[in-house]
Protein backbone atom coordinates (compact mmCIF):
# COMPACT_ATOMS: atom_id res chain seq x y z
CA UNK A 1 0.00 0.00 0.00
CA UNK A 2 1.34 3.42 -0.96
CA UNK A 3 1.24 6.24 1.57
CA UNK A 4 0.55 9.97 1.43
CA UNK A 5 0.78 12.94 3.77
CA UNK A 6 -1.82 15.65 3.22
CA UNK A 7 -1.11 18.74 5.30
CA UNK A 8 -4.08 20.81 6.41
CA UNK A 9 -6.37 17.83 5.84
CA UNK A 10 -8.85 18.49 8.65
CA UNK A 11 -11.37 20.28 6.40
CA UNK A 12 -12.20 21.61 2.97
CA UNK A 13 -9.80 20.92 0.09
CA UNK A 14 -7.38 19.02 2.31
CA UNK A 15 -10.08 16.62 3.46
CA UNK A 16 -11.28 16.11 -0.12
CA UNK A 17 -7.72 15.33 -1.24
CA UNK A 18 -7.29 12.81 1.57
CA UNK A 19 -10.49 11.02 0.57
CA UNK A 20 -9.67 10.99 -3.14
CA UNK A 21 -6.20 9.56 -2.54
CA UNK A 22 -7.61 6.99 -0.11
CA UNK A 23 -10.01 5.79 -2.81
CA UNK A 24 -6.97 5.24 -5.03
CA UNK A 25 -5.47 2.94 -2.41
CA UNK A 26 -3.21 5.35 -0.50
CA UNK A 27 -2.86 5.14 3.26
CA UNK A 28 -3.26 8.70 4.53
CA UNK A 29 -1.49 10.58 7.28
CA UNK A 30 -4.02 13.25 8.26
CA UNK A 31 -2.52 16.31 9.87
CA UNK A 32 -3.40 19.80 11.04
CA UNK A 33 -2.03 22.25 13.55
CA UNK A 34 -5.06 22.76 15.81
CA UNK A 35 -8.28 21.24 14.46
CA UNK A 36 -7.76 17.78 15.95
CA UNK A 37 -11.48 16.97 16.13
CA UNK A 38 -11.89 17.72 12.43
CA UNK A 39 -8.69 15.83 11.58
CA UNK A 40 -10.04 12.76 13.35
CA UNK A 41 -13.29 13.13 11.42
CA UNK A 42 -11.30 13.11 8.17
CA UNK A 43 -9.55 9.93 9.30
CA UNK A 44 -12.91 8.39 10.17
CA UNK A 45 -14.27 9.21 6.72
CA UNK A 46 -11.19 7.68 5.09
CA UNK A 47 -11.63 4.48 7.07
CA UNK A 48 -15.38 4.47 6.44
CA UNK A 49 -14.55 4.48 2.73
CA UNK A 50 -12.35 1.41 3.23
CA UNK A 51 -9.01 3.22 3.50
CA UNK A 52 -6.37 3.45 6.20
CA UNK A 53 -5.63 6.68 8.06
CA UNK A 54 -3.50 7.90 10.95
CA UNK A 55 -3.78 11.33 12.60
CA UNK A 56 -0.61 13.15 13.58
CA UNK A 57 -1.00 16.75 14.71
CA UNK A 58 1.93 19.05 13.88
CA UNK A 59 2.91 22.68 13.44
CA UNK A 60 4.79 22.56 10.13
CA UNK A 61 6.31 26.00 10.72
CA UNK A 62 8.64 24.13 13.09
CA UNK A 63 11.22 22.13 11.08
CA UNK A 64 11.45 19.51 13.82
CA UNK A 65 7.70 18.93 13.76
CA UNK A 66 7.72 18.73 9.97
CA UNK A 67 10.39 16.03 10.19
CA UNK A 68 8.35 14.31 12.88
CA UNK A 69 5.35 14.30 10.55
CA UNK A 70 7.31 12.45 7.88
CA UNK A 71 8.78 10.04 10.43
CA UNK A 72 5.27 9.31 11.71
CA UNK A 73 4.06 8.42 8.21
CA UNK A 74 6.98 6.08 7.57
CA UNK A 75 6.56 4.51 11.01
CA UNK A 76 2.83 3.94 10.45
CA UNK A 77 2.91 2.80 6.83
CA UNK A 78 6.48 1.67 6.20
CA UNK A 79 6.99 4.08 3.31
CA UNK A 80 6.08 7.49 1.89
CA UNK A 81 5.10 8.06 -1.74
CA UNK A 82 3.24 11.38 -1.83
CA UNK A 83 3.35 14.71 -0.04
CA UNK A 84 0.55 17.23 -0.59
CA UNK A 85 1.44 20.67 0.77
CA UNK A 86 -2.05 22.04 1.32
CA UNK A 87 -1.72 23.72 4.73
CA UNK A 88 -2.01 27.49 4.72
CA UNK A 89 -3.16 30.36 6.91
CA UNK A 90 -5.37 33.06 5.44
CA UNK A 91 -5.65 36.61 6.72
CA UNK A 92 -7.04 39.81 5.24
CA UNK A 93 -5.13 42.95 6.26
CA UNK A 94 -4.58 46.24 4.50
CA UNK A 95 -0.94 46.53 3.41
CA UNK A 96 -0.23 49.73 5.35
CA UNK A 97 -1.69 48.14 8.50
CA UNK A 98 0.18 44.84 8.12
CA UNK A 99 2.68 44.11 10.86
CA UNK A 100 5.94 42.19 10.40
CA UNK A 101 4.46 39.50 12.65
CA UNK A 102 1.43 39.06 10.34
CA UNK A 103 3.72 38.92 7.30
CA UNK A 104 5.89 36.22 8.89
CA UNK A 105 2.87 34.21 10.09
CA UNK A 106 1.54 33.76 6.56
CA UNK A 107 4.92 33.28 4.91
CA UNK A 108 5.90 30.72 7.53
CA UNK A 109 2.68 28.71 7.45
CA UNK A 110 2.42 28.61 3.66
CA UNK A 111 5.91 28.74 2.16
CA UNK A 112 8.28 27.79 4.97
CA UNK A 113 6.02 24.91 5.97
CA UNK A 114 5.98 23.55 2.42
CA UNK A 115 9.77 23.75 2.29
CA UNK A 116 10.24 22.01 5.64
CA UNK A 117 7.83 19.21 4.72
CA UNK A 118 9.32 18.70 1.26
CA UNK A 119 12.85 18.77 2.67
CA UNK A 120 11.96 15.98 5.12
CA UNK A 121 9.78 14.00 2.70
CA UNK A 122 11.89 13.96 -0.47
CA UNK A 123 14.51 11.43 0.75
CA UNK A 124 11.76 9.11 1.99
CA UNK A 125 9.86 9.33 -1.30
CA UNK A 126 13.10 8.60 -3.15
CA UNK A 127 13.62 5.53 -0.93
CA UNK A 128 10.19 4.27 -2.04
CA UNK A 129 11.29 4.46 -5.68
CA UNK A 130 9.85 7.88 -6.43
CA UNK A 131 6.49 9.55 -6.17
CA UNK A 132 4.90 12.99 -6.12
CA UNK A 133 4.91 16.28 -4.30
CA UNK A 134 1.89 18.47 -5.01
CA UNK A 135 1.75 22.05 -3.73
CA UNK A 136 -1.49 24.01 -3.45
CA UNK A 137 -1.18 27.48 -4.89
CA UNK A 138 -3.63 30.38 -5.02
CA UNK A 139 -5.18 32.24 -7.93
CA UNK A 140 -4.61 35.54 -6.13
CA UNK A 141 -0.88 34.99 -6.66
CA UNK A 142 -1.53 35.36 -10.39
CA UNK A 143 -4.14 38.13 -10.41
CA UNK A 144 -3.37 40.02 -7.18
CA UNK A 145 -5.72 40.78 -4.31
CA UNK A 146 -6.40 43.66 -1.94
CA UNK A 147 -5.48 43.04 1.68
CA UNK A 148 -3.50 39.88 0.95
CA UNK A 149 0.03 40.97 0.16
CA UNK A 150 1.42 38.27 2.44
CA UNK A 151 -0.75 35.47 1.04
CA UNK A 152 -0.22 36.51 -2.59
CA UNK A 153 3.55 36.58 -2.08
CA UNK A 154 3.63 33.24 -0.27
CA UNK A 155 1.54 31.49 -2.92
CA UNK A 156 3.66 33.00 -5.70
CA UNK A 157 6.67 31.56 -3.91
CA UNK A 158 5.08 28.11 -4.11
CA UNK A 159 5.34 28.29 -7.90
CA UNK A 160 9.06 28.99 -7.68
CA UNK A 161 9.51 26.24 -5.12
CA UNK A 162 7.70 23.83 -7.43
CA UNK A 163 9.85 24.61 -10.45
CA UNK A 164 13.11 24.39 -8.52
CA UNK A 165 12.20 21.12 -6.82
CA UNK A 166 10.95 19.60 -10.07
CA UNK A 167 14.40 20.07 -11.61
CA UNK A 168 16.29 18.98 -8.52
CA UNK A 169 14.21 15.91 -7.65
CA UNK A 170 13.64 14.49 -11.14
CA UNK A 171 16.72 12.30 -10.74
CA UNK A 172 14.95 10.64 -7.79
CA UNK A 173 11.83 9.99 -9.90
CA UNK A 174 9.84 12.58 -7.93
CA UNK A 175 7.40 14.80 -9.77
CA UNK A 176 6.57 18.22 -8.30
CA UNK A 177 3.59 20.30 -9.40
CA UNK A 178 1.35 23.10 -8.19
CA UNK A 179 -2.44 23.02 -8.36
CA UNK A 180 -4.05 26.45 -8.21
CA UNK A 181 -7.69 26.49 -7.08
CA UNK A 182 -10.02 29.22 -8.20
CA UNK A 183 -12.90 30.36 -6.03
CA UNK A 184 -13.93 27.24 -4.11
CA UNK A 185 -16.83 26.58 -1.72
CA UNK A 186 -14.98 26.20 1.56
CA UNK A 187 -15.49 27.07 5.21
CA UNK A 188 -13.26 29.97 6.29
CA UNK A 189 -13.08 32.12 9.38
CA UNK A 190 -13.75 35.86 9.39
CA UNK A 191 -10.03 36.71 9.46
CA UNK A 192 -9.60 35.00 6.09
CA UNK A 193 -11.97 37.45 4.46
CA UNK A 194 -15.00 35.19 4.58
CA UNK A 195 -15.60 32.30 2.22
CA UNK A 196 -12.35 32.82 0.27
CA UNK A 197 -13.34 36.46 -0.30
CA UNK A 198 -16.51 36.72 -2.38
CA UNK A 199 -15.18 39.63 -4.49
CA UNK A 200 -11.47 38.79 -4.31
CA UNK A 201 -11.29 36.57 -7.40
CA UNK A 202 -12.77 36.65 -10.91
CA UNK A 203 -16.01 34.77 -11.49
CA UNK A 204 -15.87 31.41 -13.22
CA UNK A 205 -17.38 30.97 -16.68
CA UNK A 206 -19.92 28.57 -15.21
CA UNK A 207 -21.49 31.07 -12.82
CA UNK A 208 -20.62 29.06 -9.75
CA UNK A 209 -17.85 28.42 -7.30
CA UNK A 210 -15.85 25.22 -7.49
CA UNK A 211 -16.13 22.25 -5.15
CA UNK A 212 -13.21 20.84 -3.15
CA UNK A 213 -13.65 17.53 -4.99
CA UNK A 214 -12.79 19.28 -8.26
CA UNK A 215 -9.43 20.31 -6.85
CA UNK A 216 -8.87 16.93 -5.24
CA UNK A 217 -9.45 15.17 -8.55
CA UNK A 218 -6.57 17.08 -10.14
CA UNK A 219 -4.28 16.34 -7.20
CA UNK A 220 -5.24 12.67 -7.42
CA UNK A 221 -4.32 12.61 -11.11
CA UNK A 222 -0.93 14.20 -10.45
CA UNK A 223 -0.22 11.45 -7.92
CA UNK A 224 -1.24 8.69 -10.32
CA UNK A 225 0.93 6.54 -12.62
CA UNK A 226 -0.61 8.31 -15.61
CA UNK A 227 0.98 11.62 -14.56
CA UNK A 228 4.61 10.48 -14.31
CA UNK A 229 5.60 12.73 -17.25
CA UNK A 230 4.04 15.84 -15.69
CA UNK A 231 6.36 17.88 -13.50
CA UNK A 232 7.24 21.50 -12.78
CA UNK A 233 3.78 22.62 -13.85
CA UNK A 234 1.32 25.12 -12.42
CA UNK A 235 -2.16 23.81 -13.19
CA UNK A 236 -5.16 26.11 -12.73
CA UNK A 237 -8.54 24.69 -11.76
CA UNK A 238 -10.85 27.68 -11.78
CA UNK A 239 -13.71 27.24 -14.22
CA UNK A 240 -12.05 29.56 -16.73
CA UNK A 241 -11.88 32.51 -14.34
CA UNK A 242 -8.19 32.95 -15.12
CA UNK A 243 -6.49 31.75 -18.30
CA UNK A 244 -2.69 32.19 -18.14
Amino acid sequence: MKAAIVTGSALNIGRAIALHLAREGFAILVTARQAEHDARETARLVEEAGGKAVVHMADITDPAQARGLVDAAVSAFGRLDVLVNNASVRRQTKFTDMTPEEWREIMSATLDGAFYCAHAAAPRIAEAGGGSIVNLGGMSAHVGAVGRVHAVTAKAGMVGLTRALAKELAADNITVNTVVPGSIETIRGAAAGGNHGRSALPDSLFGRRGHPDEIAAMVRFLCSPEARYVTGQTIHVNGGAFMP
